[in-house]
């Protein structure tokens, strides 16, 4: 009675706990304000971050695009037996820089000139121009000066904007020289990371990449190998502010601030300063803190050199106009819903006695039902007990009836194509030599149904489980490779056919397993028969077994061990870890089987002839 007193003097409106219930109310309407807010900011953070990353795959890929290009240029000389100038232009003309690759300047091409070779190269380049205004030039090598090697650029593509560049000794400069030095040496794609023609304008940087070209048909093994065919390199050429604003081009938000910098690690494990490469500050907006702007620093491979690149944005630009009313919606609809929340209070707490009646009625029509689901599982076991057993008695079956029947015939088949073979060897070497060949066939055909009768039920199992073990255990060697140890404690193991069967069919699915997912090399099979028992344990020391990998869908090997040993009222544990190997021990409880009599004996041995070596 005094509950129920104070019950009603809790929900009475004259009472100041109205009030709490306001202030309450109040607080999280607040709070849903603050969440939202810090929703809000999280997601423009993420639709910023999205964006950079954005960014930055599409530089990737536009330095891999114009990878490809100079991967394509090396295999045009690799496939030509001679480049000229002409059919270098009508290559290069054919890419159609302009249009597919904006940022790309100029293709080239190297010639790798020893000092002892200087003089004859040229006088043959003295004379190599063609004659035309904005065409190739004579040209001497520059700068002046003697080196033990030289990189001529003899070709370049356009030649208009270019040609004062023909005749320059690319690795005059010792950054260039290693850079140039090092992709002779391993046969790969590398950038100095230096400046073309070390200037740089209002446009930004200039930048290039090569790679080596070596001699047709010979071996480029090792390093000695590889700076014998070396002739020269083929390189671009790109405008690194081009390459970029074509990638920030497509981002949804224009005002992002990106410094793209060289980090200075060069691929022959030296060390450059940094330098910024580019720099869209002009047309960014900063804001005035560092806390009203998102900033992100994301990295890039340019062929073995990284770049960083750093981007930020001021926060506003990426807040719609939704977003400045959501946290107050929010609040409102916190203030709002915790009161009706207050007052729904009363009304569900007057329910619990109804909830509870049909919640224990529940819980009895769910203890019935386990109990019917407990039966049918039961019933549903000793289906799959009859079914399994009855597929056995088939292959036994089958596996009969081919040795009988199919195996008979073949024999019979194979003497007659002997006698016909034997006859015919003098007299008729053709047809001697198509009876050799049915011959052939037909003991192929006879080793086949022996693997069919062994794969439907191995006649082994009839000489005891002992035989049978051994026996799987040799074609396992046999087909894997691996070691596999057979211990045995008993040497004539006694049990009736449905438990060696039982048996035989765990090992043979336990080896299945090994050789299939184990990468295992060694294997041990232990067999026990004592105190009325017959445990048998499986283990390798391959790479083990996952504890998802037992449910697996659509996998039941393990599950049928498990089901065997079970029906027959043994106890299986399979066990392992990740790289420790797997172990599968099963133990069934068995009865005493006399030897077999004289009968037995001799059918026993006439199964035993039958067994394939």
């Amino acid at each position: 009675m005094a509950a129920l007193l104070a019950q009603k003097q809790l929900f009475s409106p004259t009472k100041p706990v109205w009030w709490a219930g306001v202030l309450l109310s109040l607080g999280i309407g607040a709070l849903f304000y603050v969440m939202v807010y810090k929703t809000i900011e999280h997601d423009a953070a993420g639709r910023f971050t999205q964006q950079a990353r954005n960014a930055q795959y599409n530089i990737t890929s536009r330095i891999n695009a114009y990878t490809d290009v100079l991967r394509g240029t090396a295999s045009f000389f690799d496939a030509s037996d001679r480049v000229d100038r002409a059919s270098f232009h009508r290559y290069v003309n054919g890419l159609d820089l302009g249009q597919q690759f904006p940022a790309l300047d100029n293709i080239n091409f190297t010639q790798h000139v020893t000092d002892a070779q200087r003089d004859a190269f040229e006088r043959t380049a003295a004379r190599s121009g063609d004659g035309q205004p904005d065409g190739y030039p004579n040209f001497t090598i520059k700068p002046a000066g003697r080196r033990a090697e030289y990189s001529v650029l003899t070709m370049i593509e356009p030649v208009a904007p270019y040609r004062h560049r023909l005749g320059l000794d690319i690795s005059a400069r010792e950054q260039a020289a290693r850079a140039i030095a090092l992709a002779r040496d391993t046969g790969k794609l590398i950038s100095s990371g230096m400046p073309i023609e070390n200037t740089r304008n209002s446009q930004g940087w200039s930048l290039a990449m090569r790679l080596p070209l070596y001699r047709k048909d010979v071996p480029l093994n090792d390093v000695a190998q590889r700076r014998a065919a070396y002739v020269g390199s083929v390189g671009i050429g790109f405008s690194v502010p081009r390459l970029v604003r074509a990638a920030m081009d497509q981002m949804q938000v224009r005002e992002v601030h990106l410094m793209l910098y060289d980090d200075g690690k060069n691929a022959d494990g030296s060390v450059s300063p940094l330098t910024l490469l580019y720099d869209n500050s002009a047309s960014a907006r900063r804001p005035a803190h560092r806390d009203e702007q998102f900033a992100i620093v994301l990295p890039l491979d340019f062929n073995g050199r990284q770049w960083s690149a750093h981007f930020s944005a001021p926060k506003t630009v990426w807040y719609s106009r939704f977003d400045a009313f959501l946290p107050w919606l929010a609040m409102a609809s916190g203030f709002v819903g915790s009161l009706l929340f207050y007052l729904l209070f009363h009304t569900l707490s007057s329910s619990r006695m109804r909830a509870i009646k049909m919640a224990k009625a529940m819980t009895k029509e769910l203890r019935d039902s386990q109990a019917k689901l407990q039966l049918s599982h039961h019933k549903l076991r000793q289906l799959a007990a009859h079914a399994d057993q009855i597929k056995e008695q088939e292959r036994k079956r089958i596996a009969r009836e081919i040795h009988d029947d199919l195996g008979q015939n073949l024999l019979v088949l194979r003497i007659e194509a002997d006698l016909l073979a034997s006859r015919t060897r003098q007299n008729h070497p053709r047809l001697h030599a198509r009876a050799r060949s049915t011959l052939t066939q037909i003991d192929s055909t006879i080793k086949s149904v022996r693997h069919i009768i062994n794969d439907l039920r191995p006649t082994v199992l009839d000489l005891g489980l002992n035989a049978a073990v051994e026996w799987q255990i040799a074609q396992f060697r046999q087909r894997s490779g691996m070691v596999c140890e057979l211990i045995e404690h008993q040497s004539d193991i006694r049990l009736d056919d449905r438990c060696a069967t039982a048996f035989f069919r765990v090992l043979q699915e336990s080896l299945s397993n090994i050789l299939q997912h184990a990468r295992a090399s060694l294997v041990r099979v232990e067999l026990r028969q004592a105190g009325g028992m017959l445990s048998m344990t499986i283990s390798d020391n391959g790479v083990g077994m996952r504890e998802s990998s037992r449910n697996k869908v659509g996998s039941f090997g393990l599950v049928g061990i498990e089901e065997r040993i079970s029906l027959l009222g043994g106890h299986c544990a399979i066990t392992g870890g990740h790289n420790a190997g797997t172990t599968v021990s099963i133990s069934v409880p068995v009865e005493y089987v006399p030897p077999p009599s004289l009968d037995d004996h001799q059918l026993t041995t006439r199964l035993a002839a039958d067994v394939p070596a």
